[in-house]
């Protein structure tokens, strides 16, 4: 008998019942419930100072609070609240603006709750997740420690303001902390449209990098994304090689814009650039490295499109214009040359990295 009961029963009815019986969201709704309770109350007998559309104050929050089949048993509550409200106060009828009020809590909050229903959590958890994978992803962009000589300043920022950012940054030591790893990664899209795949990656490639030999990082990282098989998948990034000891570096870059390297010598910028094709398009990808040397006094810096690209202008001349904002650096030392140059270079419409490298 039973089970011929429960098999009438939907099953997503049954599993919301079994949720709300483990007690998952049986203390939020007990708290909404005796709110809604208690503000009834107040709504009879204090009617001019407590108007019915006070009782859509729990619906609203029920969306932050609870999940649908919880959400569905407060509604039920405050449709007889309601009733009993409107029998017993001055307030006889439902005029059309307090419906409207209700109507729309009912509807935002439904919209809210079934967004958290989807993603499986409740209440705040969904903010917290959030909070966490945006420290995650940045603390990806942490360096190791910079060896005496050495010095390497990282930084990121999102387009318009945004927590998420497309562009990321990995790096790994190698060679008993005598080859440092550097790789810029600037994933299709921006902001928070492109976050959660810039999250993937990072992972993915925080894992290579380091862990594959220097000339394998890129084909691996393309063959993953390939594999991925996203529409919108594919990448840009470039890979910087560095002995420490030498100051002789190895850059690779796949689609990326070209590196910048200060000679102390000359006291002058030139463009270091590598060959090699987008990441994620072709499944037998070659990467042509280039080469040189830091001296001591020597700076290198990659970076993103980000910083060079703008509307109505040219790469090659938002290169020039970074160019310039990189030669004001020299002056001052390159302190906090990183972070001044993100602020002066390229628009807020599109995220940026860089990671600027000197040997003192």
């Amino acid at each position: 008998m039973r089970d011929a009961v429960r098999a009438r029963i939907p099953r997503r009815v049954r599993r919301s019942l079994r949720s709300l019986i483990r007690g998952r969201d049986l203390l939020p709704l007990a708290l909404l419930l005796l709110l809604t309770t208690g503000l009834t109350v107040l709504t009879v007998a204090f009617d001019e100072w407590f108007p019915v559309s006070t009782l859509a104050v729990p619906i609203i929050l029920a969306g932050l609070l609870v999940r649908l089949s919880s959400l569905a048993v407060l509604l039920a509550v405050t449709a007889v609240a309601l009733t009993y409200t409107l029998a017993t106060t001055s307030q006889q009828q439902m005029r059309p603006g307090i419906g409207l009020i209700f109507v729309v809590a009912i509807a935002v909050t439904l919209v809210v709750s079934r967004t958290r229903s989807r993603l499986g959590v409740s209440g705040t958890v969904g903010e917290s997740m959030l909070i966490d994978l945006r420290d995650r992803l940045r603390d990806q962009a942490t360096l190791p420690k910079a060896e005496r000589g050495w010095r390497w300043e990282p930084f990121i920022r999102a387009a318009d303001g945004v927590a998420f950012s497309g562009d990321f940054i990995v790096a790994a030591t190698t060679c008993e902390d005598r080859v440092i790893e550097i790789a810029v990664v600037d994933v299709s899209g921006k902001g928070v449209d492109a976050g959660s795949r810039a999250l993937l990656l990072a992972g993915a490639f925080g894992a290579l990098i380091g862990s594959v030999s220097d000339d394998e990082f890129l084909p691996a990282a393309n063959a993953y994304l390939l594999w991925l098989g996203w529409p919108e998948g594919f990448a840009t990034a470039a890979h910087l090689v560095l002995d420490l000891r030498t100051g002789e570096y190895t850059l690779l870059s796949a689609g990326h814009p070209p590196a910048l390297h200060f000679r102390a010598g000359s006291g002058r910028w030139s463009v270091v650039e590598a060959e090699g094709p987008l990441l994620g398009v072709l499944p037998d990808a070659k990467f042509i490295p280039a080469q040189g040397q830091l001296h001591p006094g020597d700076a290198f810096l990659l970076y993103t499109d980000g910083l060079i690209e703008d509307h109505g202008r040219d790469v090659s001349q938002g290169i020039d214009k970074l160019l310039g904002h990189a030669e004001r650096l020299v002056a001052d030392g390159f302190k906090g040359g990183a972070k001044r140059l993100a602020q002066a270079a390229g628009g807020d419409g599109d995220d940026r990295a860089l990671v600027l490298v000197r040997r003192r």
